[in-house]
């Protein structure tokens, strides 16, 4: 399967990515060696291999839950860059 320009455009478009009009041939190309590494793996068998959700076969390790005295409100404000009525203040981001 091949690329050509106009799909360029639109999956730029579908992705909100700004392509300008003289990278849309390299960015065709681009995408064109990714389908043609995407068709070498589909050549390779995988029959017989198992699936893996993590190539380490390590566990992480956990802490474990303790309870704590809390109640700490000032000393953690004391960490604030803004503080206003014992919360932390921070800039207004949604008018």
């Amino acid at each position: 399967m091949a690329i050509d320009n106009e799909t360029v455009k639109r999956v730029a478009f579908l992705s909100r990515l700004r392509v300008e009009n003289d990278k849309v041939d390299a960015t065709k190309e681009e995408f064109n060696k990714i389908l043609t590494w995407i068709e070498e793996l589909n050549e390779v068998n995988t029959d017989n291999v198992e699936a893996l959700i993590s190539v380490n076969d390590l566990s992480l390790r956990t802490r474990p839950d303790e309870v704590t005295a809390g109640h700490c409100r000032t000393e953690i404000l004391k960490n604030a860059p803004a503080a206003e009525y014992d919360y932390f203040a921070v800039p207004k981001v949604v008018e």
